[in-house]
């Protein structure tokens, strides 16, 4: 194990972030350097648990207290062996997950848990500086090609790994660059794209084929694919946003979330947006609408803008600020205060919007709210909520973005032509990741519905392990053993 004394001699410690008031001038990561030794103290922490639940909080199954012993004898070589048995992009997780492993961390029980996150990012940026990351294409080919459906991080993560398996890799691709939600749905002051062009260049070193403005069911015909490849898989992610059909829905200033996202990411990388198109949060009282992540990275991009006014507004009760009791080592449910909103946000919680106010000229102007509390129905024993009188008030609005999930993957075009068979809550239906059809297999947010971006590559590298076994009979590639899952996000 590591130093036996680390979590007695060193405390809980992170890179410090750049003063709110100058990053939000930029779109640049908001992390100062870390010093490789205080990376090493943070390993020193790790116990080398007898039962590491970790590892089971990780939907990768990542070997936490291994690599971090490696990285407290600063042996990054083995660490990095280590971390990507099991993490394709130990450089994108290391920055954007939530790391449910650091809630299951045993030592989070009482103190702080290891700073797992930060360590695989640290692990990954040392292996890309050392060479330890290198094109490494397969040295034989099987003759089998696939087509993988969307390049978010499920269809990256199976790509790589059916490429690593030998086959021969499509990626296929709807929009004009490559990386899905990575690209086009994450703030580059979390992920700059540098960081996803960087692998996606490797990639294409190892003999992976990439295809943008490739829409398959549209300009691409799903029977193509049917005859060209010995497989497929949908990676289409879950895209069909949750709407808000309250009155004044259609009123100009009410927007979705990723559009906003994703207009803002092609602008920072240089692209023209058409002006009748443009959608900025300048000068306007802005209204976010949905307390996650999403949420989030809509204030952090609001105040960028240089928002008026950025308010956050969440259906639920507020969570309680400290983890409460028994809930170790389960994701617990408390108050988290992003980098975003210490750049300047207000968070209201239990919060119904009624309506959407307009001016003469169909814009946004004001939101009607009321506050609600939350009960238990006595005859259905599960929750709902009851508006809370003479608390009905509307507060001025300019810009309002709906943040509030995604329902299921586009059914038009590529599910319909398939024909694949559909869950209960409209997610393509699959038994080990295989569809109806025997040579259409599914992973990612399109089998399981909107999740994080660890359970897509999860999704990804199971699903990888499928379709080889599939193909010929049986698989050498890595799979996760989820008989001892104990702990899920």
């Amino acid at each position: 194990m590591a130093d036996p004394k680390g979590f007695l001699k060193y405390t809980r410690e992170l890179p410090t972030s750049r003063d709110p008031k100058e990053r939000i001038s930029d779109y640049k990561e908001i992390y100062e350097n870390f010093d490789t030794s205080k990376t090493v103290e943070q390993a020193a922490r790790c116990m080398d648990c007898g039962v590491p639940f970790c590892h089971n909080g990780c939907p990768l199954g990542n070997i936490i207290p291994e690599f971090n012993d490696a990285v407290y004898r600063e042996d990054w070589r083995t660490a990095f062996d280590i971390l990507s048995s099991t993490n394709n992009f130990p450089e994108f997780t290391g920055r954007i997950c939530p790391a449910p492993c650091e809630a299951a961390c045993v030592l989070g029980i009482n103190q702080p848990p290891i700073a797992i996150e930060h360590i695989e990012k640290s692990i990954a940026e040392h292996a890309f500086e050392k060479g330890y990351i290198r094109p490494k294409p397969p040295a034989l080919r099987t003759g089998k090609k696939v087509a993988v459906v969307g390049s978010g991080p499920a269809g990256l993560a199976a790509a790589a790994q059916l490429n690593k398996a030998g086959h021969t890799v499509t990626v296929f691709e709807r929009k004009d660059q490559i990386g899905g939600l990575l690209r086009y749905g994450i703030p580059d002051f979390k992920l700059e794209k540098w960081v996803l062009e960087r692998r996606v260049a490797m990639m294409e070193a190892e003999g992976i084929r990439f295809k943008t403005n490739a829409d398959v069911g549209v300009n691409v015909p799903v029977q193509e694919l049917q005859n060209d490849f010995d497989a497929i898989v949908l990676c289409g992610g879950s895209t069909i946003p949750r709407d808000l059909p309250i009155v004044g829905r259609d009123l100009n200033g009410v927007h979705f979330a990723m559009d906003f996202l994703e207009q803002n990411n092609r602008r920072v990388a240089g692209q023209q947006i058409p002006i009748d198109e443009i959608l900025l949060a300048n000068n306007k009282n802005v209204v976010v609408i949905g307390g996650g992540d999403t949420g989030s990275d809509c204030v952090g991009t609001s105040n960028r803008h240089g928002a008026k006014s950025v308010t956050q507004i969440e259906l639920l009760a507020k969570p309680p600020v400290n983890r409460e009791e028994n809930t170790w080592p389960l994701w617990p449910m408390m108050l988290r205060t992003s980098s975003s909103h210490e750049e300047g946000c207000e968070r209201q919680w239990a919060i119904l919007t009624k309506e959407f106010m307009g001016d003469e000229d169909g814009n946004l102007s004001g939101i009607k709210l009321v506050n609600i509390e939350w009960k238990i129905d006595p005859t259905t024993n599960r929750s709902t909520f009851v508006e809370i009188e003479n608390t009905e008030r509307i507060i001025d609005c300019d810009l309002a973005l709906l943040a509030i999930g995604f329902v299921h993957p586009q059914f038009k075009g590529m599910l319909e032509e398939l024909g694949v068979e559909l869950d209960a809550r409209k997610n393509v239906k699959d038994q080990n990741y295989q569809t109806n059809i025997p040579s259409v297999f599914v992973a990612g947010d399109m089998r399981r519905g909107q999740s994080l971006v660890v359970w897509a590559i999860s999704e990804g590298r199971e699903a990888a392990h499928a379709v080889d076994t599939y193909l010929m009979g049986t698989s050498s590639l890595e799979t996760k053993d989820y008989s001892y899952d104990l702990v899920s996000v």
